[in-house]
């Protein structure tokens, strides 16, 4: 089978890799529709890696023995490798997980753990089924094209009378963008790359703002009526979005950090938890719960998808893929490993 790799600095390739096999609970899944996440900074770093990717959606193709899905089932794949059985899995917040499994240590190898391939193992209860009238490349979005910030705007309660900031408009926030419009929500979002601006506006945010602009915050206040916005998600990870975002929620607001960030954010404790009232929230991703709701959402937002998909490219094409990844002129960028 055909896997993607990452040779060096700005150089990605493609490999012939040997076909992994399912035990147990776990299932072979036939990749067509892998989105790219974050491995094009390690394509950008010159950081070599083999096994690339946690987005997927396909086709179960073999099974080891009778469980929750059939060969011919149509899935998206869950990210990560989680146990099932620790407090946290069973509760559905598996991404959490105590007791990772060792997959190399599990399945005797490191192959079929990609999904910038043509093949992939995953237990069979991380395999949410896709309806027959979504597109595998829709589907696929259930992941980290809509997946983290459904899953903040789930733990917020958004409601389509909030208004919501979200800043940082990669392809993160513009899922975000997705979520928000789709509850009926007024999306005010920040961001400061020309292409990034034009795609939240044309999939609907209400409002855009530069954050470069010293008066940013009083824009966002002015735009509330002062009052400031009801509940915010941070997909930047930048600590000045951080800040803008504490700063910009009314009394009793909530924000979500979804943007990943090693960096530390000032935070006065009496002025912005206490006298404020407001909650900070991390979010990864969300509730197995909720399969069933995010595929309801793709469902209902198809050319809001297709506007968010910019950019398909056949496996063979991964360079051309990472490199338009990198340029940041893109929305979510899709690999279809068979095409």
């Amino acid at each position: 089978m055909k896997r993607a790799v990452i040779l060096g600095e700005c150089q990605g390739g493609v490999i012939e890799a040997s076909m992994p096999r399912p035990k147990e609970d776990w299932v072979l899944v036939k990749i067509h529709a892998a989105p790219l996440c974050t491995e094009y900074k390690m394509f950008t770093a010159g950081k070599k890696a083999a096994h690339l990717g946690h987005e997927a959606a396909g086709e179960v193709v073999e099974i080891a023995q009778p469980g929750r899905v059939k060969v011919g089932d149509r899935v998206a794949v869950m990210p990560q490798y989680p146990c099932g059985t620790c407090t946290l899995c069973r509760s559905g917040e598996y991404i959490h997980c105590e007791n990772v499994v060792d997959f190399t240590a599990f399945t005797g190898s490191d192959e079929g753990r990609a999904t910038v391939a043509q093949y992939l193992l995953k237990q069979d209860w991380l395999l949410t089924p896709i309806p027959d009238d979504i597109s595998y490349d829709h589907g696929a979005m259930a992941c980290c094209g809509l997946g983290p910030t459904f899953g903040a705007f789930e733990r917020m309660q958004v409601r389509g009378v909030d208004t919501v900031l979200i800043t940082g408009l990669g392809p993160v926030g513009l899922g975000g963008v997705i979520n928000a419009k789709h509850l009926g929500a007024t999306v005010i979002a920040v961001e400061s790359h020309p292409y990034r601006v034009a795609k939240a506006k044309e999939l609907g945010a209400d409002h855009l703002i530069d954050p470069r602009d010293e008066d940013a915050l009083k824009q966002i206040m002015d735009l509330t009526k002062g009052i400031g916005v009801d509940k915010a998600v941070d997909c930047s990870g930048a600590v000045s979005a951080h800040r803008l975002a504490i700063d910009a929620l009314r009394r009793r607001g909530q924000l979500t950090f979804v943007g990943e960030s090693g960096a530390e954010t000032p935070l006065v404790i009496s002025r912005d938890m206490i006298r404020k009232g407001i909650d900070l929230k991390g979010n990864w991703h969300y509730n197995m719960k909720d399969t069933l709701n995010i595929m309801k959402v793709i469902a209902k937002n198809p050319y809001q998808l297709d506007k968010f998909i910019t950019h398909i490219f056949s496996i063979d094409d991964i360079q051309q893929a990472w490199e338009t990844q990198a340029s940041g002129e893109c929305g979510k960028v899709v690999v279809q490993p068979w095409s």
